[in-house]
């Protein structure tokens, strides 16, 4: 086996191959960027070398010079994680070139696979079912409009060198289909460094299901059954199980058999994933693409199979044969991933930025696993995937990873920055996913539920807050409490605290004598005491003991208390209300990003939804539109310019 490998990628994956390295007893070189210098990967790596500057083109897609570091490191061989250079088929050839082993398959078999063109093409020549749809060389877009008119509406524009719902756009109406190729071959050409494209119909109600698969170099390929992907936002995997909910063994080997085809026909060695799209309505399986590298979600397939998939991927690059045989293969139970972002599911899924203020994982077991790049302390920065971590849990049964995987987000905490963490939670106790009744579509259809207006917080919630504070403030010696002045002797000690949650501001009057507060939250009141060590709050309303955790980070404190979050901010009664003198008249960045164009001119009189702006952040394009009828006064940043979180960008006047 390799005595040592080097690890061309960053965060959770590259910790996740650095634990199975150790486990073989295999030294691991970790690369890495300026922003990444602490990151945990870096310190649990044997040795780590520095890169260059936080963006991925001057890093870690700079491949001649990581090529340069495993010669220097003495590496015998690169394992690519996902993403990056993974898929990329040059990377490949001069790894070969340069008598460093590639930890993933031939040059041939990425280059052939790598274009979703190109693939679906010798999908067709082998009898493998195609989408109808147009996947040739022509990229005029009047072309290209004509294809998807005689296709049939709606249609989905992809990149054809894309991945992880970069490049790729729903069109409902012809009316709209150049506007929709033009954003889609913005995004590839920044995701990918290249904007073709492929047009095909768009089933409505589809099923995502995919077959891991491994070949070696000794002729031999297995299936190491599925994986149901489908409940998804903007074309991104959200939660992944295995086994397939309703897959029957015939429908198993008819798709398992078809994905070891399709990695025969190119000559394929290592791990790869075929993905199938399901129609709903008529249960026929559809060829979409095939991934040569490993997937994010390939701990599900891990779980049920027993197997150490990249025990598996170092044995291929070593020429040595696969350790199981199809027959040998077994599926125990049912395992369910969920993919921890930092991210706001009531802003569109907006990647969010900043410090990890509070971090606390569920404990791992043998049914609970966490698989992450990040510590307490981090930062999310904006120039990569704002992935926190990966949940995922196994069951003898789908109920009982079900309710595992509940327990499992309750437990998880993350202050500083907003997640999805209570959007998991509703999504994975929703009827819809309960019941199995999947399809790419179920988050956008139960929109309503599962993002819900923000819920008011409770009297109970806003008291514990503001024991927390006043505690915190006793052990600091905070003098409102701690001096009695004569006269107010025998007199009880009065103050106010004001919280803001969302858009509302809540009051909370305290009252203090001995060791007992009285805190008022309108009408409702609580007689109340406790203990607060670190962010360990233990709380006493009424008589009814509580026990949280509350952080508190400046002026903002997250309450973490029988399995829900609430996250609110302290008004400092001294404090001057930044930004007040823009009031509602400006719109503002809601992440670090680039200006891509301007939709409208300033001066324009425009109504309601009009967009204005097209902002690109982590290589995915937003468009900011007018919040009412108005008139665009100004812009602050003009195409080309980037802005940080919160930055004033538009001047807007409200009719």
């Amino acid at each position: 086996m390799f005595k040592k490998i080097l690890i061309a990628n960053r965060g959770e994956i590259a910790c996740r191959v650095i634990r199975t390295a150790r486990r073989l007893g295999i030294r691991t070189v970790a690369v890495y960027s300026d922003a990444d210098a602490e990151a945990l990967f870096v310190k649990q790596a044997d040795e780590a070398w520095r890169l260059g500057p936080a963006p991925a083109a001057e890093s870690y897609l700079k491949a001649e010079l990581i090529l340069d570091i495993a010669r220097q490191s003495g590496a015998e061989a690169i394992h690519p994680g996902y993403g990056f250079l993974s898929e990329n088929a040059g990377f490949a050839e001069a790894c070969a070139a340069a008598g460093i082993a590639f930890i993933g398959p031939p040059a041939s078999a990425i280059a052939a696979m790598g274009s979703k063109s190109a693939a679906k093409t010798l999908m067709e020549g082998a009898g493998v079912p195609l989408v109808p749809g147009y996947h040739g060389d022509n990229q005029d877009a009047d072309f290209l409009k004509q294809q998807a008119d005689a296709i049939g509406y709606p249609v989905l524009i992809k990149a054809s060198a894309g991945g992880g719902g970069k490049g790729m756009r729903i069109v409902a109406k012809g009316e709209d289909f150049l506007a929709e190729l033009a954003a889609c071959r913005r995004e590839a050409k920044a995701s990918f460094g290249d904007d073709k494209v492929l047009v095909e119909k768009y089933l409505t109600r589809p099923r995502h299901i995919e077959i891991q698969l491994f070949a070696d170099t000794h002729g031999n390929v297995v299936y190491l059954f599925e994986r149901d992907c489908s409940v998804q936002r903007r074309h991104q995997k959200v939660l992944e199980e295995a086994p397939a909910p309703g897959m029957t063994e015939e429908r198993r080997q008819a798709m398992g058999e078809a994905a070891c085809a399709a990695a025969r026909a190119v000559g394929y060695a290592g791990a790869g994933t075929v993905e199938f799209i399901v129609d709903t309505n008529s249960d026929a399986f559809y060829f979409m693409e095939m991934n040569t590298r490993l997937q994010v979600e390939h701990p599900v397939t891990e779980y049920i199979t027993g197997q150490d998939l990249v025990e598996w991927q170092l044995k291929v690059a070593f020429a040595q044969p696969l350790p199981l045989t199809q027959q040998q293969l077994t599926l125990s139970g049912h395992a369910i991933e969920a993919r921890v972002y930092a991210e706001d599911p009531d802003n569109d899924f907006l990647p969010a930025t900043g410090r990890l203020v509070h971090l606390s994982a569920p404990e791992e077991s043998a049914t609970v696993r966490v698989d992450t790049g990040v510590a307490e302390g981090d930062t999310i920065t904006p120039f990569y995937d704002p992935m926190i971590a990966k949940l995922i849990v196994w069951g003898k049964d789908r109920a009982t990873a079900l309710a595992r995987l509940d327990a499992a987000l309750a437990d998880y905490q993350v202050a500083g920055l907003v997640t999805n963490l209570p959007f998991l939670r509703r999504l994975a106790g929703h009827p819809a996913f309960v019941s199995a009744n999947l399809d790419t579509g179920l988050i956008a259809r139960h929109a309503a539920e599962l993002l819900p207006p923000p819920a008011a917080p409770s009297a109970e919630q806003l008291a514990m807050i503001a024991l927390a504070d006043n505690l915190a403030e006793q052990a600091e010696g905070d003098a409102a409490w701690t001096a009695l002045p004569g006269w107010r002797l025998n007199a009880r000690q009065r103050r106010r605290r004001d919280y803001r949650h969302g858009e509302a501001n809540y009051t909370v009057e305290v009252e203090y004598a001995g060791d007992t507060f009285m805190l008022c939250v309108g009408d409702e009141c609580f007689t109340a005491s406790g203990n607060l060590n670190d962010t360990e709050l233990s709380a006493n309303l009424n008589g009814r003991r509580l026990n949280a955790d509350l952080v508190r980070h400046g002026n903002q404190r997250t309450l973490f208390c029988q399995g829900e979050r609430l996250m609110v901010e302290w008004l400092d009664p001294m404090a001057v209300e930044a930004g007040a003198a823009h009031g509602e008249a400006h719109l503002r960045a809601p992440m670090p990003g680039r200006v891509v164009a301007w939709l409208a001119e300033p001066g324009a009189t425009v109504s309601k939804g009009t967009p204005l702006m097209i902002l690109e952040a982590m290589k995915m394009e937003h468009t900011l539109a007018a919040p009412s009828d108005g008139k665009v006064a100004a812009f602050y940043y003009a195409p080309g310019e980037q802005v940080d979180d919160g930055a004033d960008l538009v001047d807007f006047e409200a009719a």
